[in-house]
């Protein structure tokens, strides 16, 4: 039998290592595109039996060149860079890793709640800039008592809800596909989209990118949201409109936004960057070393049980395992 490879597109590991000996345990070798170019992936994943994807785009066209490959697995939570349509038409099962850093995502959803609610980041520039005073950070309202509101309640957001909590912040979640013992269980209330946006003096954003929720938060949205309330978004840039929200910043209609997440990534020519009331980190929140190590290790297993015959324990695309239509060998 010839030995096992798995391509890897493109990583932001210091070094694959973790993933190398997991996947040497069955005799897999991997190799890495030397750019995250489709031409310098496809010509190193053309005849793998896996791949190993972290933030490249993975078109229809890519994948219909893929011969071998069994299963496309992805560094990271969300799938929306890869084609699933495609991958399951070529019966190849993807993979994500859902819950690597919830923690860490949850922890910095806190940290820029209470860095637009304290105003920390404006307060810091105005001492680095020689002025000890307090009128340049008025309004300030206390956090005991204002309400959080959570768009989306899966993993991360049901961490972020205890740790609101704790700051003694009343919590609202929307999820239409969350049950409701779900709320119930976690102590927060369930509420429409619109309520959340009308109570809420934070919004923080948890939801996957998708069709119906890309632009999510646009003009009519924002219109709806107290004038004193911050957003907040470490989910996905495209969630948000940024030139509605630069037009809801212009207009009062919103105190501030704090965003980990951009529509473009690095941003170019954003209306949102250089303002006082917006506070942006380069999509940092889901790291830690301790949870780059974790999902380096996750997503390397489910390589390892796919390409042993075993099933994945986290597939996009069930349906490819469930008709039967997933290669069982290479080339076939």
């Amino acid at each position: 039998m010839p030995s096992l490879r798995v391509a890897v597109s493109d990583s932001v590991f210091p070094n694959l290592d973790p993933a190398r000996e997991l996947l040497s345990s069955i005799g897999a070798e991997l190799d890495i595109a030397p750019a995250s170019t489709p031409d310098a992936i496809v010509q190193i994943a053309a005849d793998a039996d896996a791949l190993l994807v972290t933030y490249a785009k993975i078109t229809a066209e890519m994948i219909h060149q893929l011969q071998r490959c069994r299963i496309i697995s992805r560094f990271g939570i969300g799938v929306d860079n890869v084609d699933l349509a495609a991958a399951s038409s070529a019966g190849i099962v993807v993979t994500k890793v859902p819950d690597y850093c919830i923690d860490e995502v949850s922890d910095h959803t806190l940290a820029l709640l209470l860095a637009v609610g304290r105003k920390i980041a404006l307060a810091n520039a105005q001492v680095q800039r020689g002025r000890w005073e307090m009128p340049a950070v008025v309004p300030i309202h206390r956090l005991r008592g204002s309400v959080l509101g959570l768009v989306g309640f899966g993993r991360i957001p049901q961490l972020v809800a205890p740790k609101a909590k704790a700051f003694g912040l009343r919590v609202l979640a929307f999820d239409p596909y969350m049950p409701a013992e779900g709320f119930e269980r976690a102590g927060v209330e369930r509420v429409e989209f619109s309520q959340l946006l009308k109570d809420s003096d934070y919004v923080s954003i948890h939801t996957p990118l998708l069709p119906e929720t890309r632009g999510l938060f646009n003009r009519d949205a924002l219109k709806q949201m107290k004038p004193s309330a911050f957003l907040i978004n470490t989910a996905r840039g495209p969630i948000v409109d940024e030139e509605a929200l630069a037009q809801a910043l212009d207009a009062g209609e919103l105190a501030g936004a704090a965003l980990d997440v951009m529509p473009q990534e690095p941003p170019v020519n954003s209306p949102l960057i250089g303002r006082e009331s917006v506070i942006i980190t380069p999509h940092t929140s889901f790291y830690s070393e301790e949870s780059l190590l974790e999902l380096q290790r996750k997503a390397a297993e489910e390589v390892v049980a796919v390409l042993t015959g075993k099933p994945p324990r986290n597939p996009v695309n069930a349906d490819v395992l469930e008709s039967g239509k997933l290669k069982v060998e290479s080339g076939k």
